[in-house]
């Protein structure tokens, strides 16, 4: 079980939120270099429709379609509907999208950067040093004007090894005292944290202790994400900072550790580093032994 317990307390800069998005303007320029990044498109839905058929409809020139179900996850079962993958079968989906160690990659979706995210969690996760999302992904792109294709490219084949635990983690027991010791964000729409519905999972509610903070709330409405000073004074909001400044562990997690990623990234453009619980709620419910707390706050 690892935790993240610590907070950069100098200033977000413009840098470090170029380590994690790049604009539509700056990747087409990127893109006009050689070699250009490594584009992954990982549009995905729950619930559908698959990726895959967004993908061939059109998609960034030389993108690689990534499947967020078979290349950024393992098999659904007691560890949650999205587990990480094996390490063998992540490198050689990344290998076959020719992801290499020494050339930058850039993840994107629809737009709001809910499975990208996943996507670049997961990468660094495996050891990638120079990941990105595309801030407002593929409709920022098209509202643009820039090119898109149907052609599928053929890439060649990269050398990325995978080096497994390269980003913080938690398990249940993990989250639990992350709950009870410091911060755990619930990245879930609010009517699910509440228990007033469940739409996937066989029970409905939090983690006791949990904060509810839905993703919805680190962007935009078009998508982009919220610069560094509002999401800052977001999580300020909800104690994150302060308690990330005390050494706290925070965490986060959502249904089945897509949309939490989203919100570890969000947390790293205020500056914050925080864990993810990759089960989460599938994982969390998967025990009938473990509490349920239901209600607007973190005890019910």
């Amino acid at each position: 079980m690892n935790q993240s317990t610590g907070r950069d307390d100098a200033p977000v800069s413009a840098l470090l939120v170029s380590t994690l998005l790049v604009s539509t303007g700056a990747l087409a320029a990127e893109l006009a270099q050689d070699p250009p990044p490594v584009l992954l498109d990982v549009r995905w839905r729950l619930g559908g429709p698959p990726g895959m058929d967004s993908y061939r409809q059109g998609h960034l020139p030389g993108a690689v379609f990534a499947d967020l179900d078979r290349d950024l996850s393992g098999p659904p079962g007691p560890a949650g509907r999205h587990p990480l993958p094996g390490q063998a079968v992540f490198q050689a989906a990344m290998r076959a999208a020719g992801v290499s160690r020494d050339r930058p990659v850039v993840m994107y979706d629809d737009g709001d950067a809910m499975s990208a995210a996943r996507g670049w969690w997961t990468l660094r996760y495996f050891g990638h040093p120079d990941v990105r999302v595309l801030d407002g992904g593929y409709r920022a792109w098209a509202r643009a004007g820039l090119p898109v294709t149907t052609a599928e490219p053929a890439p060649a084949p990269g050398d990325f090894t995978a080096d497994p635990g390269q980003m913080p983690v938690l398990d249940a027991a993990g989250a639990q005292a992350a709950a009870r010791t410091g911060l755990l964000l619930d990245a879930r729409a609010g009517e699910r944290y509440r228990g007033e519905t469940e739409p996937v999972d066989p029970v409905a509610g939090h983690i006791p202790g949990a904060v509810s903070a839905p993703t919805a709330g680190n962007v935009n409405p078009d998508g982009t994400f919220k610069d560094p000073a509002k999401l800052a004074a977001r999580f300020a909001g909800l104690g994150v900072v302060q308690g990330a400044a005390s050494g706290a562990p925070v965490g986060t997690y959502c249904g089945s550790g897509v949309t939490a990623a989203h919100e570890v990234l969000a947390l790293a453009l205020a500056g914050i580093s925080a864990a993810l619980y990759v089960g989460s709620w599938s994982n969390w419910v998967a025990d009938p032994a473990r509490p349920v707390a239901a209600g607007p706050g973190p005890s019910g």
